[in-house]
């Protein structure tokens, strides 16, 4: 059996992507894989390293978290390589949708004895997103959630990050269309989701999942910190759409036209503004599953239909 060629890109500025990329090279050369081998410190880099090398390859493995999945996402989705997971960074909520475990040799082996799987893209103004985009106190939280937190307090970080963000949050008023049905809201938070997972194990809708061709949306109303505090566990569970101060949507097209111009936080990263207009990709990224994942989708949605 011919070897497998795959380009192995590892960010090292990720909160494990230094120490394990060794480790990840010589796992993957026992299962047989030609490798080619790239590390970046630079996210923004990306793109072009997967476009160089998209004809010598099988598949793309990618180390790091988040935020360097969403920099692939394009140039994957464009050269029409699957993808392999290797969850190094600190968060890892696109790998923990999937059900990929953050040990390096169990992510090795989804790579080499999984199964391809089909799931969609958000975008939003024409930017790609995997998790979630957001407006409002996520932004706050990504401002203050700065390389330094990550690495100091891990997933620990997005709370201490949160708490600081609640003090400084602002309400905005926002219009939105959802498939053509129309809403206004007074809101301190937008959430859209394409995925499952964001913000280090928060939960989009209870429902969600990264291959529906679905969006879910919520809005969180101006509340007292006390109530917020008292909803991050319904947020973990992704039940919070059953708690009054919050209002959720779900479609495949959404615009959002807000009072004044907010900044939209993609994966983690600051990327656009509104207007906002939404779309979701089905199944435009393939990425290897286990087949206990594909199982347990397949039979929740049986569930639901």
């Amino acid at each position: 059996m011919p070897k497998r060629r795959a380009l192995l890109l590892v960010n090292v500025k990720s909160r494990r992507g230094e120490a394990d990329f060794v480790t990840a090279v010589d796992l993957l050369r026992r299962h047989d894989f030609d490798l080619i081998e790239r590390s970046t410190l630079d996210a923004g880099e990306i793109p072009q390293i997967i476009r160089r090398h998209r004809e010598m390859v099988d598949c793309v493995i990618i180390g790091g978290g988040d935020g360097t999945l969403n920099a692939a996402a394009a140039a994957l989705s464009e050269a029409g390589l699957p993808l392999g997971i290797l969850p190094t960074g600190t968060a890892n909520d696109f790998a923990r949708t999937l059900g990929i475990p953050t040990s390096l040799p169990d992510a090795c082996k989804i790579i080499t004895e999984g199964v391809l799987h089909a799931v969609d893209l958000g975008s939003v103004n024409g930017k790609y997103f995997l998790n979630v985009a957001s407006m409002g106190l996520s932004v706050e939280c990504a401002r203050r959630l700065t390389g330094e937190v990550k690495r100091r307090w891990g997933v620990l970080g997005y709370a201490i990050s949160a708490v600081d963000a609640l003090k400084a949050s602002r309400s905005f008023r926002a219009s939105i269309t959802c498939d053509g049905e129309h809403h206004r809201f007074r809101s301190i938070q937008i959430a859209v989701g394409n995925g499952r997972h964001y913000g280090g194990g928060l939960t989009v809708a209870e429902d969600a999942a990264i291959d529906d061709a679905r969006l879910d949306l919520y809005s969180l109303e101006p509340q007292s910190v006390w109530k917020l505090i008292r909803l991050i566990p319904a947020m973990r569970s992704g039940r919070h759409g059953q708690w009054p101060g919050v209002d959720v949507l779900h479609g495949q097209h959404i615009r959002i036209d807000t009072d004044r111009p907010m900044r939209i936080n993609t994966d983690g990263e600051l990327t656009t503004r509104t207007p906002a207009e939404f779309r979701v990709i089905a199944g435009a990224l393939s990425v290897f599953v286990s087949e206990s994942y594909l199982r347990a989708r397949k039979e929740a949605g049986r569930a639901q239909g």
